[in-house]
């Protein structure tokens, strides 16, 4: 594999983490909104506020990591492109070489 090909590979496993990275906040923002309930019922208006204020934190985060996950694909994409213009390159070398024996022969 060469080094192009090498750095497709990360770009693809590191916009994949960052979309499961997201998965994971917006799981954690559904247990700070059950906290925040089940304390807003008990009448702890303080730590209501310190859920809620994780809860937001958590979609901020979330929100963050899919838009980075989504530059990091995009960039994946373009590298992608790269490495199958090089290939393509390498072949039509290959037939170029081809032609010119045949048509010395």
């Amino acid at each position: 594999m060469s080094g192009l090909e090498n750095q497709l590979f990360n770009l693809k496993f590191a916009a994949k983490q960052m979309t499961n990275n997201a998965k994971k906040c917006e799981k954690q923002e559904k247990a700070e909104k059950v906290k925040l309930k089940k304390a807003i019922q008990k009448g702890n208006m303080e730590g209501a506020r310190i859920h809620a204020e994780n809860a937001i934190r958590q979609k901020n985060q979330a929100l963050n990591f899919l838009r980075m996950g989504s530059r990091v694909d995009a960039v994946s994409q373009r590298v992608q492109s790269a490495v199958m213009m090089k290939q393509v390159t390498g072949s039509m070398a290959g037939v170029v070489k081809s032609m010119d024996s045949a048509l010395k022969s």
